[in-house]
């Protein structure tokens, strides 16, 4: 299956800082991480683990939440 790098929300993922944090996942939201993450590795060519998507897809749900967004400007 091809998919084109524009069909995915999640771009290339940028170098950052972290911090650890552990949360607990529905197992079928884990799966779907799963095949999230080896769709992205066979869009981008670089191989990426589920884990490592989660803070970037945090950040962009975030980026695009309009309330959230008004309750920071305040």
């Amino acid at each position: 299956m091809s998919v084109s790098a524009n069909k995915l929300r999640l771009g290339p993922l940028p170098k950052t800082e972290t911090v650890k944090v552990t949360i607990a996942l529905a197992t079928t939201l884990k799966a779907d991480l799963e095949r999230y993450a080896a769709l992205h590795a066979q869009t981008y060519g670089e191989p990426i683990d589920a884990a490592t998507l989660i803070p970037h897809m945090l950040e962009a749900f975030m980026a695009r939440d309009r309330g959230f967004k008004k309750s920071k400007a305040k």
